[in-house]
């Protein structure tokens, strides 16, 4: 069979479709990079330095803003981004006060 002949409009939702899709590809794995390094700073202690020669606290607020990001362009929900959020301010508060 030969190939389906497709109209405009459809080739335009094709590549609407393709670049929504690895914004919000690039947005999740952001977050995800970025909560993955509070996680660590966290561990590591209150306030240590972490790999890049950040503050935790300064590594957590970068995280909270990647996941507010991500909620922003979709590619999380937004309860979703809050939770993990709340999390990792817990975790910290935590983590501080074993320090």
């Amino acid at each position: 069979m030969p190939a389906k002949k497709r109209k405009r409009s459809a080739l335009k939702r094709i590549r609407q479709t393709q670049r929504r899709t690895s914004m919000r590809t690039i947005g999740r794995s952001a977050a995800r990079t970025a909560v993955r390094a509070a996680r660590e700073a966290i561990s590591k202690g209150g306030e240590a330095i972490s790999k890049g020669g950040e503050a935790a606290s300064e590594v957590i607020s970068a995280a909270a803003s990647a996941l507010d990001k991500a909620a922003k362009r979709g590619a999380i929900h937004k309860n979703s981004a809050r939770r993990r959020r709340s999390r990792i301010a817990k975790a910290a508060t935590k983590a501080k006060k074993k320090t």
